[in-house]
């Protein structure tokens, strides 16, 4: 039996990338699939219905099952629309993969409002305006379910002339670390997704344009994780990050060091002491 037979699942910006290929993998394990995109260019501009539709024929020639849906994710109204689509379509959502989104590089002395305003409309309130919905159809269903939310190497790590960008894909950890916590109780993982793939977003960065980087960047290589994650083979492991691209999987962690403590008794830390134990204050490079 396949991994995701029975299942039913949506990706947000499947019209092409890593979406569409998070689309095929999961259809090829046997899931039915909503493949939304709006169908605009990578800078959010624009709309149109070939994308998904695209999409969506590729799964019916390999024997699935699958719907369009054109919404904008970055309304609450739209994100609604979406999950409705799955309800409507196949009468469930079992997985829920948020991965639309756009790009609007400048260093943060450049990032006007027009620049930092759509990106985190699409990335950090899209993966909202989705997730929230997705989530209470699962809590109502009482089935449990999955919810996949992608982040990037740029929030968790941080990138030159990526500010917009890497603080809604901050955001979006810290908003499915808090989602996996509420989600325990009735049965419904999240999981965060920090992929590193050739796309349309990252096809003109350094390097990009090399034959040997797009073959060790295959979207294609990021896919087979999503389908462990949505699968029941990921089910004590809810709330994790994961690397993943060019072949390496690996868990993502936010640390804390041991550091150093002052007691009440002691009184309070003055810069100079704070200098002097700086070395077991920090964590080791």
């Amino acid at each position: 039996m396949a991994l995701l037979e029975g299942k039913v699942a949506l990706v947000t910006g499947a019209g092409g990338g890593l979406g569409r290929e998070h689309a095929l993998a999961m259809a090829r394990e046997g899931a039915k699939l909503v493949v939304n995109d709006l169908g605009g260019s990578r800078d959010g501009t624009g709309g149109g219905h070939s994308m998904a539709d695209v999409v969506v024929d590729e799964i019916k020639e390999l024997g699935g099952e699958a719907v369009a849906n054109y919404d904008s994710v970055a309304t609450v109204e739209g994100g609604e629309r979406i999950v409705q689509s799955a309800v409507e379509a196949f009468g469930q959502l079992d997985i829920c993969v948020n991965n639309a989104g756009i790009l609007r590089d400048k260093t943060v002395s450049k990032t006007t409002e027009d620049l930092w305003d759509p990106v985190i409309a699409v990335h950090l309130k899209g993966t909202y305006a989705v997730s929230r919905p997705a989530f209470n159809h699962m809590k109502e269903r009482g089935q449990g379910g999955v919810i996949i939310n992608t982040s990037s190497t740029s929030g968790l790590n941080g990138n030159f002339g990526q500010a917009n960008y890497g603080a809604a894909k901050a955001g979006i950890a810290g908003f499915t670390r808090c989602m996996a916590l509420e989600g325990q109780r009735y049965g419904i993982r999240c999981f965060i997704l920090a992929p590193v793939a050739l796309t349309r977003l990252t096809e003109d960065l350094p390097g990009m344009q090399d034959d040997s980087m797009k073959a060790r960047l295959d979207p294609r290589l990021v896919s087979p994780l999503v389908v462990f994650l949505g699968s029941e083979l990921s089910k004590e492991h809810t709330g994790r990050t994961f690397y993943v691209g060019g072949g390496r999987i690996a868990e993502m962690k936010m640390v804390t060091a041991e550091g150093v403590t002052k007691t009440a008794d002691d009184g309070i830390w003055t810069a100079q002491e704070i200098s002097d134990q700086i070395g077991d204050i920090l964590l080791p490079e």
